[in-house]
C-alpha cells in the first residue's frame, strides 16, 4: 500500500514559536529573584497573548 504525500507548506511553525518564547522569557527573568519571577508571571499572565490558529 502507498501512501500519499502532502505539499504542504507549513504556515506555522510551532516548534520554532515556543522556543522564540522560551527564550524570551529565560532572558527576561535571567537575573531576578524567585520573588521577582513569581511577580513576573503574575503580571504577564494577563496580557493578550498571541495564539496561533490552526
Amino acid at each position: 500500500m502507498k501512501t500519499k504525500e502532502k505539499n504542504t507548506k507549513k504556515t506555522f511553525d510551532a516548534v520554532k514559536f515556543m522556543r522564540e518564547q522560551r527564550d524570551k522569557i529565560s532572558k527576561d527573568i535571567m537575573n531576578l529573584s524567585p520573588e521577582e519571577i513569581v511577580k513576573y508571571f503574575e503580571q504577564n499572565k494577563n496580557k493578550k497573548r498571541i495564539k496561533p490558529s490552526a
